[in-house]
């Protein structure tokens, strides 16, 4: 089998030796060394290894800027990148991963973090490289780094409270921002031309909305209001845009999050046009209910809306929201508790009969 071609970037010399010492004994890796990051350019164009583990704090040229070069070279642009810092900032691990790349190890680690760290990166590269071509690595993150990158942008958004009812935009607003559900539940809705409001959503902590403007470049063309006390994130759409061309995946993301409100959508739409007033009300419990829950495998749930909320929701008016909750009560379904309703079972209320 052929060995794996490692270079290792790192003006420290215990160091640098250690690291090449403990994959040397491993067996399965050929290492290549170098002393700061101008010698490392020179190699990895020489040599195109596998993977690079790459100090960040270096003279003649640092880890960033090892990085930025080798982007600059199509042989070199998609070797595997790990890495290696002193610093345990997190405005520095967030840095490396935008400039792209694969992996971080903060020093000291140990023979295990190493091995391990490589190892994974190298079968994860293995593993696209036989379904894609080489070109085109950075289509592909996974769903832990797609969140640590999403996440981070929150560092540098403005949080901002917002009263129940108090709306976040309106139709006719042009976007400036990407909102992210910190605390709270946010509502999603259309006027009837009468002024009746249909709700076409509701979003729930750690969940983004208010997207699809952005990315259409489009005025919104539906209302974002607060359901309860909310704290939202709001992320300026160019530090957004600028994750979204450094890191492709993300783009992908939030094409997949588009797919499935289309989805939603339409199958709230199909309820509008076959399903019974009855089985629309009790559809809206449990959407609301599915949102509201901790466990996914909970059953009985609390709900908080009001019925002004849920008749916007279920396309219904008041006076039927009242007459179908009352049925509901009759029938053990659910109970009212002050201002909020119990659910006893959603599995029962998913089988309501039209």
């Amino acid at each position: 089998m052929n060995k794996r071609r490692i270079l290792i970037i790192e003006d420290n010399f215990e160091i640098r030796e250690g690291t090449a010492e403990i994959l040397n004994l491993t067996g399965d890796y050929e290492v290549i060394t170098a002393e700061n990051g101008k010698i490392g350019v020179e190699l990895a164009i020489k040599h195109v290894p596998d993977l690079i583990l790459c100090d960040i704090m270096m003279p003649e040229l640092d880890g960033y800027g090892v990085l930025y070069m080798l982007n600059k070279y199509e042989a070199t642009r998609h070797i595997t990148f790990i890495f290696l810092t002193a610093k345990s900032e997190r405005s520095d691990m967030r840095k490396a991963m935008e400039m792209g790349a694969d992996d971080y190890l903060v020093k000291p680690f140990d023979d295990i973090e190493l091995l391990n760290a490589i190892e994974s990166r190298l079968k994860k590269r293995d593993s696209f490289q036989s379904v894609i071509p080489s070109t085109a690595p950075s289509l592909f993150l996974d769903e832990e780094e797609q969140n640590y990158l999403l996440k981070d942008l929150l560092k540098e958004a403005r949080i901002k409270t917002f009263k129940k009812k108090q709306l976040i935009y309106e139709e006719g607003d042009s976007p400036l921002f990407i909102y992210y559900v910190m605390k709270g539940k946010i509502r999603t809705f259309l006027y009837y031309q009468d002024g009746r409001e249909l709700s076409t959503g509701i979003h729930i902590d750690d969940l983004f909305f208010g997207y699809e403007s952005v990315l259409l470049n489009e005025k919104y063309t539906d209302n974002a209001g607060a359901l309860e006390d909310s704290e939202i994130a709001l992320i300026a759409k160019d530090k957004f845009f600028e994750l979204m061309y450094k890191k492709p995946a993300i783009a992908t993301k939030f094409i997949k999050l588009l797919s499935g409100n289309i989805k939603e959508k339409e199958e709230q739409m199909l309820g509008f046009a076959y399903d019974s007033v009855r089985k629309r009300v009790a559809n809206t419990l449990v959407n609301v209910a599915l949102k509201s829950v901790e466990n996914p495998n909970q059953d009985e749930v609390l709900i908080r809306i009001s019925r002004d909320d849920l008749a916007a929701l279920a396309g219904t008016a008041n006076e039927t929201i009242s007459r179908m909750l009352a049925d509901f009560k009759d029938e053990k379904l659910i109970v009212k508790e002050g201002n909020a309703i119990r659910i006893y079972s959603i599995e029962k209320l998913k089988n309501v009969k039209q």
